[in-house]
Parts: C-alpha cells; structure tokens; sequence
C-alpha cells in the first residue's frame, strides 16, 4: 500500500450501522481486520436489523473478491460501486485491503485484536495516513491512547449541527404585509388564501408555517412555493371551542401548527419533534380519533414504537404481539384515559368509552413491519429518535394509498448506543422530507403536563 491516500480502518460496528460504509471513502483505501469478518460471522444470524446488515457486509465483501479473483488479493480489491447505492461522488479508485495474518500482540479482547490490527497497519505505512473509524466511544479512547487517529463514522449524518435542523415554523417581520404590497387574497371552501410575491430572505419550505405576532397576529402555512411567488393558507385556530379535536385543544401556538397539519388530508406525512410533556402522543391521538371515528377518513390507528428499554429490559413477555407491546404503550393509555373521559373529551367522550377508542387502535411491534402495506390507515411511530435512517425508510415505505405517517420523538432521549441527535433516523426524516408538498414538521417547544414537570424539565 502506497502513496498519499489515507487508510480507513473499519470496525464491526460500522459495517453493523452501515453495510454500504465499505464505498463512502471516496478514493481513500479501506482496511478490514480479521477480527471483525469473525464478528460480522457471529452476528449474521438472526431477524434483525443488525442481523440483516451484518449478512449484507458479507454479501458486498464477497461480491467484491469475485471480481476481483483474478488479481492477487494481496494488491486489495477495487471499491467498485455496487448498483443501487446513491454516493455523493463516484469512486475513484479506492481500494479494498485484508489483515493477512492475525497480530501476536493483540490476544484477548477483539477491541484489543482490532486495536493491534490498526497499530501494525500503521507501522507497517509510515508513509500513510491511518485511521480507525469506530462507532464505539471507548475504542477512540483506546486508540488515541495508543497515539493512533479515531473517528466516529459520520458519512449518515443528516446534518453537520443538530442546531440547523428545520424546526418548520418562522416569525415574520411587523411590516411583512407592508413588504407585499401586491398581495392577493381569496376566500375558497370556507378558507382565506393569499398570493404573495416572494423575496430573497423568504427562503420558505412547503407546509412550513408562518406567524405574524403582536396586535395583528395571523398563522399562516405555505401551500405552494414556485420562484417568484408563495400560496399561502390562514390556519384553523384549534385554540377556539368551534375547532376542537376530539375535544382537545392547542394551548400554544406549535400546537395548533401541529393540529392543522395532524388534520390536513393533503399532508401524508408529520414528523412532531419535542421534549417530554409538549403534547406530541396527546395531539397525534386526538387528530387520528377524530378522523378515524368521525370523519371515517382511515380505517384504524397503528401505533408503534422502538422497543428500548429505560431501565433494565423485562425479559420475554407472554401473549399475543399485542400483548407483549402493550407494557411498551404507557403514553397510548395514558392519553385514552383524557381522550376517553367525558369531562375532559368533549361531546364526542361522552359516546366513547376506552374499549370502543380502544378497538380502533392497534399495537404492532416494529420486528414484524418488513414486507406488510398498510392501506388507508393512520400510523403513529412515536420514540422514532431510536429508529436508524435505515429502518425509517422500512417504516415509511410500508404506507399503501390513503395512508398517513405521524412520526414522534424526543432526540434529547435517544437509548441506543450509535445513534446522536445529527444521525438519528427522526433528524433524517425531517431533513429529507422537508422540501416534500405532502409532508409538514412542527417543532413543538413548549412543555404543557403541568408546573411541576416544567420545572423539573429546566432544572433537572
């Protein structure tokens, strides 16, 4: 191995994260030690998620070394691009390198055996620069120790700064009518729209919503976006008795976004990012009910959710897939008991009794989504910041015609192990979507369970 090219080596747990990791260095060469192919082997059985991706790592190595068998494996494999996968640059001739021989001073541990692997690559390149990429935090801690370069494995980072995340709602400035003095205005189906030319810094998003504060406040949301001008739709106020849903009301203005767009039948998919107590499972629940049981637009509500533990796990769990959720669906019956309750629920609550709410909501568990469709139903993914890219798209794609995805989550409270708030399949969604006509994103930023949970929420 010579030349100016850096060397990556890979440890198992990005192969795990990633299996197409092998082909997103660019023309850089890859390193994978023995260690992890034995790994990658012991995790290849099994149904799930890190199963399948561990097979299909061992799919791309094998493909490679068969079109490359005529050559000396020794001289490594080229990194051709296998079809299917989107890269941002095409490969250029990065190649693909084996540990040989397994290193005598790395006995043990396979973290320690993949630590030796990458020291003896590194002395054996002193011309070269090495680096381990790992997912595993106390790997890099290792390595820098052992004055080696460690990286995480950033390249499914859906943002560079969680900071810049679209929150899908911007304040417009005191004298925006003023700023569009050719504005014009119609009044169709019992709704208000406006035709506003645009300008440079209105860099608008579709179904991204818009507030004008102060005496002459207005909620507004962007229907249709071309370079020129905006289409723009006066939102429902679901703060007001007249516009309640299933008996619920917005308390705040990201709440009342959120509704309009939980209620909107043009929008297929929301995403509801927010901390614990914004009213995020409350309002998805409340717009669902409303359009399944009285508005009969969806045949059912599929509630599912990423089967992370808090504490210590439970262990198996008895009875049917819905009975072993149900332990996981603590906020679903906690928010049908005020959807439920005749004071609380509105006219509708005093007709709906829990086992009637309950008989419309299913419970699945996200092991047995791969293969299904789901025709004119309402899906709620609430906990989706434990969910990869990866199992998002097996989750979104599942919807058939007639069927709406809400997605929920806090990323402050993300359980799994490789996943941050930049690589998170929820921040994925929500960048990826957001130029969509037919998705909409609310932010929702204010904490509304009581005083006691909002004080605990700041100072804790």
């Amino acid at each position: 191995m010579t030349g100016s090219k850096r060397i990556y080596a890979l440890d198992t747990n990005v192969l795990l994260h990633d299996p197409t990791s092998l082909f997103r260095f660019e023309e850089h060469d890859v390193f994978i030690p023995m260690t992890v192919l034995e790994e990658l082997d012991e995790k290849k059985k099994g149904a799930s998620e890190v199963s399948r991706n561990g097979r299909q790592a061992s799919r791309f190595i094998n493909e490679l070394i068969e079109l490359g068998k005529h050559g000396n494996l020794a001289d490594g494999l080229e990194l051709s691009n296998p079809q299917g996968i989107k890269l941002k640059r095409a490969n250029s001739a990065g190649r693909l390198y084996f540990q040989h021989r397994t290193s005598s001073n790395g006995n043990g541990k396979a973290d320690n055996q993949i630590l030796a692997a990458v020291i003896e690559l590194r002395d054996q390149n002193p011309d070269r620069e090495v680096i381990l990429v790992t997912k595993d935090i106390n790997l890099r801690i290792k390595a820098s120790i052992n004055g080696l370069i460690a990286e995480d494995y950033e390249n499914d980072r859906a943002l560079d700064d969680f900071a810049l995340l679209y929150t899908g709602s911007a304040e417009l400035p005191e004298n925006f009518w003023d700023l569009h003095p050719e504005v014009k205005s119609w009044s169709e189906r019992g709704r208000t729209y406006y035709t506003v030319s645009r300008r440079e810094e209105e860099a608008w998003y579709p179904n991204e919503c818009l507030f004008l504060p102060g005496e002459n406040a207005v909620e507004l949301r962007v229907l249709h976006l071309d370079e020129e001008s905006a289409t723009l739709v006066l939102l429902d106020d679901h703060t007001h008795a007249n516009h309640h849903v299933w008996g619920i009301a917005a308390r705040n203005r990201e709440q009342n976004f959120a509704l309009n767009a939980l209620m909107d039948p043009d929008i297929d998919f929301v995403t509801l990012l927010g901390n614990a107590g914004t009213g995020k499972t409350l309002l998805a629940l409340a717009a669902g009910l409303a359009q399944v049981m009285d508005q009969q637009r969806y045949r059912e509500i599929i509630m599912t959710r990423a089967t992370v533990s808090v504490g210590e796990d439970i262990g198996f769990l008895p009875g049917t897939e819905e009975e072993k959720m149900t332990p996981w669906m603590g906020a679903l019956t906690d928010n049908l008991e005020v959807l439920a309750n005749p004071e609380d629920g509105g006219s509708w609550g005093r007709q709906a009794t829990n086992d009637l709410l309950a008989s419309r909501i299913k419970i699945r568990s996200l092991n047995f989504m791969r293969g299904r469709t789901f025709l004119s139903r309402y899906l709620i993914i609430d906990e989706a910041q434990n969910l990869t890219p990866k199992q998002m798209k097996t989750l979104i794609t599942r919807a058939g015609p007639g069927t709406k995805i809400v997605c929920l989550g806090n990323v402050e409270q993300i359980d799994t192990p490789y996943l941050t708030e930049t690589t998170s399949g929820l921040t994925y969604a929500v960048d990826r979507f957001k130029n969509w006509e037919h998705s909409a994103h609310i932010t929702l930023r204010r904490g509304e369970r009581s005083r006691l949970a909002d004080f605990a929420a700041e100072t804790l």
